[in-house]
């Protein structure tokens, strides 16, 4: 088991509390971060045109919502995260910090999320975290303005 720092340090948080009757504390970080990551043979085998599963959904939505924290505790601005899909795995994720939407995505096929290695994903995490908090930090009156 390896230590876990960084974005994925705040995405096994957010899947840890989400887990609302603690049957996750049994699990490493490790376990928890396995689901992540799918090889391109994994995810040609998922079906695209296929519902959503609700793991691949809290998946997604874990994913997201480590965004918002990780940038929360970078800029001290609080963030909100709206995901909106279809059953179909198309959709839309808004990050916001006050008035301010710091990240806003697409979303197509997400029954196939997942990244090659968990490398790929702390990298993924991390983009989108550096990118949100130079627009806090560029429009930081918006960001703090919940009027």
């Amino acid at each position: 088991m390896t230590e876990t720092t960084g974005f994925l340090r705040d995405l096994v948080d957010q899947v840890r509390a989400s887990d609302a009757y603690g049957q996750l504390d049994r699990f490493s970080d490790d376990h928890l971060l396995a689901p992540f990551v799918l090889t391109r043979e994994d995810r040609r085998n998922i079906a695209a045109n296929c519902d959503l599963e609700p793991a691949t959904e809290a998946r997604l939505r874990s994913f997201y919502q480590a965004v918002a924290a990780a940038t929360e505790r970078a800029t001290g601005a609080f963030t909100t995260t709206i995901l909106d899909l279809s059953h179909e795995g198309f959709g839309r994720v808004i990050i916001f910090a006050g008035r301010l939407v710091v990240v806003s995505e697409a979303l197509r096929d997400v029954q196939r999320f997942g990244f090659d290695s968990l490398d790929r994903l702390s990298a993924r995490g991390e983009s989108l975290v550096t990118g949100a908090t130079k627009v806090i930090e560029q429009y930081g009156e918006v960001a703090r303005d919940d009027a």
